[in-house]
């Protein structure tokens, strides 16, 4: 195990998301650890959208600050990125000191059209039995799409074109997190990644039951240990 000075953990939420979407990480992680947890709203985020005058270089630059910001009480710092958050994470690896890396449902790539149509239709089965307004699939993705301008979706495709093609500059120990049912982010992007980040040291972690939500799996305590025992443990073994 590793013994070093204080440790940090920044987590990053992803697009029209909020905190929420890693909380159950982060709680889990203060609880089982004494390091600082940060879980930062990027600017427009949160459970109110306001993403009409959303930039792209608007979110780097603010991970980029809650980064520095760790750094003042901590020796080392790990990250962790889910979805859009997981490229904005790739980018703060290859641009500053980031000891460990960890990437979940990480949208290098998009949309899993099959499980789309699978999960709508279910909806239709809910509307027909007037039930639509329990499914929590379409409870939480309705005030998304209302509420998210083009724009800010253009915003959003500059971070996947731009940090996709520095995968290979990653050199940090990096765990890769995806859940099969997943509708936005296909389970290929995983393998995606997995095969272009530059450093050997990398562990692949395919959830059967979680769709993109990844940190509300069923099967969500199983994750998280495995991401705690991986920033805890001194070697790494490539064992995609």
């Amino acid at each position: 195990m590793i013994a070093l000075g204080k440790i940090g953990c920044l987590l990053i939420h992803g697009f029209t998301g909020g905190a929420y979407e890693v909380n159950p990480l982060a709680r889990y992680l203060r609880e089982t650890t004494d390091w600082i947890v940060s879980v930062p709203t990027l600017p427009g985020h949160g459970r109110n959208l306001h993403l009409e005058d959303a930039h792209a270089r608007e979110w780097l630059a603010f991970a980029e600050e809650e980064l520095e910001r760790l750094w003042r009480y901590c020796d080392i710092v790990y990250v962790v990125g889910f979805s859009m958050g997981g490229l904005i994470a790739t980018h703060l690896a290859i641009h500053y000191p980031v000891s460990k890396l960890v990437l979940l449902s990480t949208a290098a790539l998009y949309i899993n059209t099959g499980q789309i149509f699978r999960d709508l239709h279910v909806m239709v089965k809910d509307a027909t039995r007037r039930r639509l307004h329990e499914n929590e699939w379409f409870g939480h993705y309705k005030y998304k799409l209302l509420h998210t301008p083009i724009r800010a979706t253009w915003e959003f495709r500059k971070i996947v074109l731009t940090t996709r093609p520095l995968l290979s500059q990653i050199n940090v120990p990096t765990f890769i997190g995806q859940g099969l049912m997943d509708g936005i982010v296909p389970p290929k992007a995983a393998r995606y990644v997995y095969d272009r980040i530059g450093t050997y040291q990398k562990k692949l972690y395919l959830s059967q039951t979680s769709k993109h939500l990844i940190c509300y799996a069923s099967d969500c305590n199983d994750l998280f240990g495995e991401i705690a025992f991986f920033l805890n443990c001194e070697d790494h073994p490539d064992d995609g």
